[in-house]
């Protein structure tokens, strides 16, 4: 009996360390194991013991990328707790911040680390060579949405400035003009990535995902609305525990979350844009029909395109509510702590980040727990990369190797802030 094994120890162009193994017998896929072998942070044990509003600073830390994600679903699940509304020029500053993660994110990852996949490149750097242009476009749109993030958060990296009940402080029209004006060249900018990616040669593969996210009345989803999906959920975030559940996996110290009727689900842009395409402005809904898309993408492979049409959406969006603003008389509304418990989930980059606190009345956090999304998305990448393996049976283990690193990129996955993560073995008997 032969068995052959192919090992990429260091990967670059996705956040975490890992290692994919790949089972192949009697010319069919019988094991995918995605090995998340990172140590596990402890977070939600970190939090037990600690004020309420300690939570959107600690949260922070979880992401160097995407921590707005972090502080709204905590913020939110705190003024749930203690029954806190925030509305009017305040809930507008919130999905302000989150255009800038948006951008800045979807910029980083469309540009630096997925597109080289398609043209053949093994990094951003090389393909700026004949890309230039490109690369330095992409460079420009994440520095926009740092920006952003900057002037409402008070920095670029773990924002300070978020707070239960709003902001420490709210930023002046005067500030927000520079912004407006970089955000607009960032708008064309986004229009011509689409239209780059757009043309990038797709494998010809789709899967018939459960897609959950948020849907909102009348927005396009950041921080709130009812957790869907195309089958048949729709429920509070606070009942999300009735529908998913989280299971230990022997091969992983990242939880599999899955719908606990029926199993793997996908969170992130596929399923956003799947689930509220409505939503959209018509002149991205245009772009989009001009990109070769429907109202529904299940080729995960499309996703930069979709991930890039989501870039346009956060530039207009932020141009629209800077263009309406006023500073409002409070940058946060009061808060009093009382127990209860409170649930937030909004909308990270990368797919619904949910979260759940127990508070004493006195407003120290009892229990917490995070659902991030690539937990929640690794029983797909899973499925994925059997299918696509399954596909590619009579291929060079080579070939293989690069389409499965390709397919995990397709979800963006955020396992650490560490750059490497991909360590590939094949086993053939």
């Amino acid at each position: 009996m032969a068995t052959k094994t192919i090992r990429v120890d260091l990967l670059t162009r996705v956040e975490g360390e890992g290692a994919l193994d790949l089972q192949i017998s009697d010319g069919r896929v019988t094991s995918v194991q995605l090995n998340i072998f990172e140590p596990p942070r402890f977070f939600e044990a970190l939090l037990r013991g600690r004020g309420y509003a300690e939570t959107p600073d600690i949260v922070a830390r979880i992401c160097g990328i995407c921590p707005i994600a972090y502080q709204m679903s905590a913020v939110h699940a705190i003024e749930n707790a203690f029954g806190v509304t925030v509305d009017g020029q305040l809930r507008s500053l919130r999905r302000l911040i989150y255009c800038g993660e948006w951008i800045e994110s979807h910029a980083l990852h469309v540009v630096m680390l997925h597109a080289p996949d398609f043209l053949g490149f093994p990094d951003a750097i090389r393909m700026a060579g004949e890309h230039g242009d490109i690369v330095r476009s992409g460079l420009a749109l994440k520095k926009a949405g740092n920006e952003l993030m900057r002037v409402l958060g008070g920095r670029e990296i773990h924002p300070v400035n978020v707070k239960p009940g709003g902001f420490y402080r709210a930023p002046s029209r005067a500030e927000l003009a520079p912004v407006a004006e970089n955000l607009a060249r960032a708008h064309e900018l986004a229009v011509g990535l689409v239209r780059w990616v757009a043309a990038f040669p797709f494998p010809q593969f789709e899967r018939d995902y459960e897609f959950v996210a948020l849907r909102h009345p009348h927005e396009y989803p950041f921080n709130e609305g009812r957790l869907v999906s195309n089958r048949d959920i729709d429920i509070d975030i606070a009942d999300y525990e009735t529908q998913f559940e989280e299971r230990h996996v022997e091969h992983s110290t990242a939880l599999h979350s899955v719908v606990k009727r029926r199993g793997a689900y996908l969170v992130g842009p596929l399923a956003r844009y799947a689930l509220n395409f409505d939503r959209l402005p018509a002149s991205v809904q245009a772009l989009a029909r001009e990109s070769g898309l429907g109202a529904v993408c299940r080729n995960p492979f499309q996703s930069i395109i979709v991930r890039a049409l989501e870039i346009v959406y956060a530039c207009e969006e932020a141009l629209r509510l800077i263009a309406a603003y006023e500073p409002p008389d409070l940058a946060a509304l009061p808060v009093a702590p009382r127990a209860g418990i409170g649930f937030g989930c909004t909308e990270a980059p990368r797919g619904i980040c949910w979260h759940r606190y127990e508070f004493d009345a006195e407003g120290t956090i009892r229990t917490a727990r995070i659902v991030p999304p690539t937990s929640q998305n690794q029983p797909s990448i899973e499925a994925d990369l059997a299918a696509v393996a399954t596909s590619l049976l009579d291929q060079p283990d080579e070939f293989i190797r690069h389409r499965c690193e390709q397919t995990i990129r397709n979800y963006d996955p955020c396992i650490s802030c560490s750059a490497h993560f991909l360590k590939l073995s094949v086993h053939r008997t």
